[in-house]
This record gives C-alpha cells, structure tokens and sequence, in this order.
C-alpha cells in the first residue's frame, strides 16, 4: 500500500501552524494576570520616585526659607559633601557652651561640647545622651520632640547677615556724609546713588506725614528701617538661602520698634483722643476707649503681618516654580516654568523695594499721628 506524501505533509504543516494557539504551559488568564503584576509594580516604582522627588523638592525649599546655622552653598547627591561654611554655636545648658555647627555635619551626627550632647533636628538644637536618640511625640499627626532645648544664643546665617547688612549701611552712609564734607554739600562715589533716595524717604514720606516740625526727630530711624528691610530682601533673592525678613521673629522685633517710638514719643493730644475723645457723647467715649487701645496694638501688627507674608509667600512661589523645571521631563514643561520663574524674579525685586516703603509710610504715618497737635478751639 502506498500512501501519498501531499496529503501528509498538508496535515503536519496545519498542525504546525495551529500550535500558537494551544498551550499547555500557561493559559490566558495566567499572562493577564503577570502582566497585571508587573504593571501595579512600575506604577509603584513610579509612585516611589515621585514621592522621593517631592520630598528632596519639600526639603530643598524649607532649607531656603528657614534660618539655619551654617551656610551650605550646594551640595553633592552622589557624594553627600556639603560645600560651605560653618557658624559659630552658642548655647547656655548649665553654663556657656561655645563649639562650631561643624560639629553636627549638617544635622548627620551628634555634638559634644564639655560632656553635654547635642543633636540639630528640623534646624532646633536638642540636648540628648551621647547616642543622639530623640524622644518623639505624635502631636496631631507630626512627631515633635520631647527633649530639653537649650537657650540658643547662635550666629545664624539670619543674624550674620543681619551683621552684614547693618556693616554695610554703616560704611555707605558714613562715606556719603564725609562726601558731603569734602565737596561743600556734594555727594561724590556710591553716595550719588543713594542721595536721591534719602531725599525721597524725607521729603515724600516723613514730611507729608508727620509734618515739618517734628519730622527731623523720626529720620534717623525713618532711613534705617527703609534701607534695612530693602537690603534684606534683596539678600533674600540670592541663592544663598537667606530668608531673614521672611522670619516672623525679625518682622515682629522691627514692629515693636515702631510701636515703642510710637508710644514713648506721643503727645498728650494722642492719648487724650484714646482716652477722651473730644465731641463724642460719654456713653460711646466708655465703649470707644478699649476699641482705641486695641487699634494701637493692631497697628504694629498688621506691620509685621504685610512684610513677613509677603517676603514668604514670594519665596514659596518662586523655589516652587524652579522645582517646577526638574519635575517635568520635556523642554515645554521646563521651558515654561524657567520663564515663569524669571517673571516673578523680576516682580520680587519690586516687591523687595515696595515692601520697605510702604513699612517705611506706615511707620511714618503712626508717628504723624503720635506728634500731631490738636487745636479744638480752632476747630470749633
């Protein structure tokens, strides 16, 4: 008997090509489902990285806002090296302790400093055994420590640049008033920049509002705090990290300022209309005077309130937009955030000199109203 090749070879050949679609090693359902697998896991990879992302971005910006106490230019990631300088620790536990923040490697180790330990955490300064272990506490969802703080006395980078600016201003108006000498009233260098400007700050703030009798006792301090918070916020702007007129500790200190030479400097007219309005019936004088006494404390207030938001929220805005460029991956989304980022730079540098003139009217208008001198019976 003899069987023909063509038919055969036409069975093996259909036999061939149907074996895709049978398996006997893994069915359908079981693919499906390790595809499923390997899918939840690159979204939580990619969930993982986002989130390491967004912490290093939350880290970065709180290190630019808070005072610290050492400067760190930049650091390496690969490395973890820290470039830049330390500051000199002072605090009292039990005596008078002096050491570098060198010693705390960037919050990484433990210092010791006459047999005391100290650990630096969120940039507070904690006492602990020589382990560093801190006692945290879950207040609210947040842990917080228990530990014993210190009374700190330290060289911030806030305070030292306060240092640096209160130098500055002392050498730049020192050399204009020795220009004024040489030259017969001519001011010469640096001076002839900023000669306009003291002479903007007398004569279209302090004289309009506190008048030309009293306005020369006010200048001196008029001058300071409008050069003293523009520098400030200047430094503020640089990469250096500093955020000093964004503390609200800084703000309320120059708002006690004025309210102290507000009060101290007062005419009895000032408190008489406090005390005693003149014209207004005896009932509504009883109810008026806590309401009086109130608005002279909510007077520094809204001085400290204005500059510390607007300096803070102008630095959260701005370190959010340059995150903005390494969090998307595509040259739009970087692109967009680099030109955005360049915008409100630009609008900060306005911000940083409107912020110190209108401290500056405020200032002088609490004061004009603290010298000004009321004649009822003209008035009547």
């Amino acid at each position: 008997m003899v069987i023909s090749k063509k038919p055969l070879q036409f069975i093996i050949a259909a036999l061939v090509a149907c074996l895709p679609l049978f398996s006997f090693a893994n069915t359908s359902e079981d693919t499906l489902s390790v595809k499923k697998e390997v899918v939840a896991v690159e979204k939580k990879e990619v969930k993982d990285e986002a989130a390491e992302k967004q912490e290093k971005i939350d880290e970065v910006i709180g290190h630019h806002v808070l005072d610290g106490h050492s400067f760190s230019l930049f650091a390496d990631e690969e490395t973890g090296a820290h470039y830049g300088f330390s500051l000199p620790i002072i605090l009292w536990d039990n005596g008078l302790q002096v050491f570098s923040s060198a010693k705390f490697n960037n919050g990484e180790a433990v210092a010791e400093s006459n047999g005391n330990y100290y650990v630096l955490h969120h940039e507070r300064i904690y006492k602990t055994d020589a382990t560093g272990k801190l006692n945290l506490e879950k207040v609210e969802g947040e842990e917080h420590p228990t530990n014993v703080q210190p009374l700190d006395f330290s060289i911030t980078k806030g305070v030292l640049t306060i240092i640096v600016v209160a130098f500055l201003m002392f050498w730049l108006f020192t050399s204009l008033a020795k220009s004024y000498i040489k030259n017969d009233g001519i001011s010469s260098g640096v001076g002839r920049f900023f000669e306009p400007i003291v002479l903007y700050v007398r004569d279209e703030i302090a004289i309009p509002n506190i008048g030309e009798k009293h306005y020369k006792k006010y200048m001196s301090y008029l001058l300071t705090i409008f050069f003293f918070v523009w520098f400030l916020n200047i430094f503020g702007l640089t990469p250096l990290g500093i955020n000093v007129t964004g503390n609200i500790a800084v703000t309320f200190g120059l708002a006690i300022v004025t309210y102290l030479i507000t009060t101290f400097t007062a005419k009895k007219d000032y408190w008489g209309h406090i005390f005693w309005m003149p014209g207004v019936p005896v009932p509504m004088k009883i109810i008026l005077i806590p309401i009086e006494l109130l608005g002279t404390i909510i007077k520094p207030f809204s001085l400290m309130i204005r500059l510390y938001a607007n300096i803070f929220a102008g630095h959260i805005v701005l370190m959010s937009l340059i995150a903005l460029m390494f969090t998307f991956h595509n040259w739009v989304g970087s692109g967009l955030s680099f030109v955005l980022s360049f915008a409100i730079s630009m609008i900060e540098i306005l911000v940083a000199l409107l912020q110190a003139y209108i401290f500056t009217m405020l200032s002088a208008l609490y004061f004009g109203a603290a010298s000004e001198e009321h004649h009822h019976e003209e008035a009547h």
